[in-house]
């Protein structure tokens, strides 16, 4: 399980001890609205935990808590997953906050940690975001990740709108490909003018 930081926020791997806090925003209707459309249980947090303690340990990425560096306080969650945990579906990036920490940059800082996390730790090639139709916090955040609008479709027994990236599209992985041509292509002619000399 990897510990990851922002600027702002400190990212968690889902543990036992962050219940209470995932049971905060599941029980909450705000939040709970575009994702499930009713509250989750107590129970049902427990048995989502596990699913994600699971993958943690069988496929090395799933979710974090989000927490603030300086306050500790809890922001919200968020994660990786192959879409409904079943791993023949494509891998979905998605993140729920606290409604007091709405519109203040924390959903599209904690994604482009976690997706930085994806892109340069795991085998991934592609992440899809999913939300609702009526959803356009959660659309904004995945225009402002560079994430390309694929169109409709079906999950969650919903016609949802879904993003995607790719690696190759990751600014990051473009940053860093792009300084390691540089440094090739002066190796190769530092090499070359050697052999000519």
């Amino acid at each position: 399980m990897t510990l990851l930081t922002t600027q702002r926020l400190r990212l968690e791997p889902v543990k036992n001890s962050h219940l209470e806090e995932l049971y905060y925003l599941n029980k909450n209707i705000d939040v709970m609205k575009y994702i499930s459309g009713r509250v989750i249980s107590l129970d049902e947090t427990i048995e989502h935990m596990e699913m994600v303690k699971k993958n943690w340990a069988q496929l090395g990425y799933s979710s974090w808590c989000f927490f603030d560096r300086e306050s500790n306080e809890f922001v919200g969650t968020g994660g990786v997953q192959h879409i409904a945990f079943q791993l023949e579906n494509p891998v979905e990036i998605g993140w729920r906050l606290k409604p007091t920490k709405w519109r203040q940059g924390y959903a599209t800082e904690a994604a482009r940690a976690m997706m930085k996390f994806v892109f340069e730790s795991t085998d991934i090639d592609c992440l899809a975001a999913l939300c609702h139709q009526e959803n356009k916090k959660s659309e904004n955040v995945m225009r402002r990740l560079g994430m390309s609008y694929v169109g409709l479709e079906h999950w969650y027994d919903l016609d949802v709108i879904v993003y995607k990236m790719h690696r190759s599209a990751f600014p990051g992985r473009v940053a860093v490909e792009t300084a390691q041509n540089i440094l090739n292509a002066r190796h190769f002619k530092e090499h070359r003018s050697v052999e000519i000399g």
